[in-house]
């Protein structure tokens, strides 16, 4: 299948992919923004913090000696 394009078409393509251009964030801004953002939540982090015996809801379950 042979696709055919016309001129305005694909100015339109171009102009669509340079204002998209103009608008995206440079790479390096989004580690800094991730970085800082783990570092301030440090304290909530369960991996950091660990977890109390009476709030791990993984705990081993006591078993039941009514019988």
């Amino acid at each position: 299948m042979v696709l055919f394009y016309t001129t305005q078409f694909c100015l339109c393509v171009v102009r669509d992919l340079q204002l998209h251009l103009c608008n995206v964030e440079p790479y390096n801004a989004k580690p800094s923004d991730l970085k800082q953002f783990c570092l301030q939540n440090a304290h909530h982090d369960p991996l950091l913090t660990g977890v109390s015996s009476s709030t791990n809801p993984f705990r081993p379950q006591k078993v039941c000696s009514f019988l």
